[in-house]
């Protein structure tokens, strides 16, 4: 079966079931497991590269009033990669190619491929859309398997955080520059790592914080997880989050436990490295109860100096 996947995290379920080798399409964002970049690219993006984070949400609140997405597909190159199957997302109406905008190139290509729409607000879900994936590419018994594997992880980090008797207070942000609070799965990450997250609440969307709100909250622990940005990426937009009224009296400053984690990579996508960032999560918030598995990155750790002064020297 030709796949064509139209967001990184479905590119990743696709993987995880072993069929990367039937991928025929990706988008200009798909790199993991990194020979995907390989692969013809369906999408473009509208986002200048050189975007401040400020001008970025200025653009998404612009296309949310027009319903017209940041990224947009690559007709020409679609039909000519005739796929049978393409796996999409009806969860962001900007944040990734309109669901509007699939539907009506479906239309026009050869053969009707199938669509699967995936929309997941939980780690729960995202076992769904693997099933949903599996049954679509006609290998539902692929699933389970990969399932089981990943429960057992997030089991094990379960029982792990269960009989801890302090549960910091967390506050993880999708975004700085305005400040957003994390939603969806989130939240149940921060859960399941053994913390308490005051402001994002489990399968909820983001939202704009008034920065009044952590100061109010005074979380021990700060993760910044930007949506689609790196480490470095984030790292550049400190100084911002250092400029915000009280931020140097926080807690998790003073006590230095403000952790940069690759929302790229992990946060942001709702695949199989949300167990992953899970796991990368419970080790910063407890590293004495959670060991970091081999193979994934600790979170990056900020020093009060690196914080006061709202700069950071990549790692």
């Amino acid at each position: 079966m030709r796949i064509v996947s139209l967001l990184p995290s479905a590119t990743e379920i696709v993987c995880e079931l072993g069929l990367g080798g039937q991928l025929v399409g990706v988008t200009h964002e798909c790199d993991h497991p990194p020979w995907v970049a390989t692969l013809p690219k369906v999408t473009r993006t509208l986002i200048p590269h050189n975007a401040t984070s400020q001008q970025i949400d200025a653009l998404v609140r612009e296309r949310l009033k027009t319903q017209r997405a940041l990224y947009t597909l690559d007709q020409p190159t679609l039909e000519r990669l005739r796929p049978e199957l393409i796996v999409t997302q009806a969860l962001c109406d900007v944040c990734a190619v309109a669901e509007a905008e699939v539907a009506a190139v479906i239309q026009t290509l050869p053969g009707r491929p199938r669509v699967v729409n995936l929309e997941p607000a939980s780690l729960d879900d995202v076992f769904d859309c693997l099933r949903w994936v599996a049954d679509a590419a006609n290998v539902p018994a692929r699933a389970e398997p990969v399932i089981t594997r990943l429960q057992q992880r997030v089991e094990t980090v379960r029982r792990r955080s269960f009989g801890l008797t302090a549960r910091p207070r967390v506050v993880v942000l999708e975004w700085i520059d305005p400040p957003f609070n994390c939603g969806h799965w989130s939240p149940e990450l921060v859960q399941l790592a053994g913390g308490s997250e005051g402001i994002g609440r489990a399968g909820q969307p983001s939202r704009t914080l008034c920065w009044q709100e952590v100061v109010d909250f005074d979380p021990e622990i700060l993760v910044l997880a930007c949506c689609g940005f790196t480490v470095e990426r984030t790292l550049h937009d400190l100084p911002i989050l250092a400029a915000y009224p009280g931020f140097a009296e926080l807690a998790c400053v003073r006590r230095e436990q403000v952790f940069v984690i690759d929302g790229n990579a992990y946060f942001s996508r709702p695949g199989p490295r949300l167990v992953d960032s899970l796991e990368i999560l419970a080790h910063a918030l407890h590293p004495e109860v959670h060991p970091l598995p081999p193979g994934r990155p600790a979170a990056r750790r900020l020093t009060s100096t690196e914080l006061l002064a709202g700069s950071a020297v990549p790692a």
